[in-house]
């Protein structure tokens, strides 16, 4: 089993401070377990699509950020991991609200880490996007 190496507050400080654009997305770190995570989001206006259902976009930011923090729990302060692919299946509309993403590693290699993330909309129970990332990890 995986097992993290940061915990939710050392985590959200690293990535504050190396990658302060990702607070535009209104994360935080929810949980963090052996080989999972849990993060929510936020969405506000600003994240909302013609029709009232929160983007696609915010979602697929949603997931990419989940993965980032995920593996970044797992590896440690290693601010260079980046996404070499990442596919989502939108399953349903969200409402808006609060999302909140698992996510979960499937491997977690010398230099790759893949991961799925489901992410679910406000009632918490809806399934809203399925996604699987792959990350690139630098050499150490």
């Amino acid at each position: 089993m995986f097992q993290p190496v940061l915990n939710a507050e050392e985590l959200t400080a690293y990535v504050r401070e190396v990658f302060s654009e990702a607070d535009v997305y209104n994360w935080q770190v929810k949980e963090i377990r052996p080989g999972g995570i849990a993060v929510l989001m936020q969405t506000d206006e600003a994240h909302i699509r013609p029709g009232g259902t929160v983007s696609g976009p915010t979602m697929f930011a949603l997931a990419d950020i989940t993965a980032y923090l995920l593996i970044l729990a797992h590896i440690g302060k290693v601010a260079l991991a980046v996404t070499t692919n990442l596919s989502i299946n939108f399953l349903s509309k969200p409402e808006p609200g609060m999302l909140e993403a698992h996510g979960r590693l499937v491997k977690l290699g010398k230099r790759l880490a893949v991961c799925e993330i489901h992410i679910y909309g406000p009632d918490r129970e809806t399934m809203v996007a399925q996604a699987t990332a792959t990350y690139s990890i630098p050499p150490r």
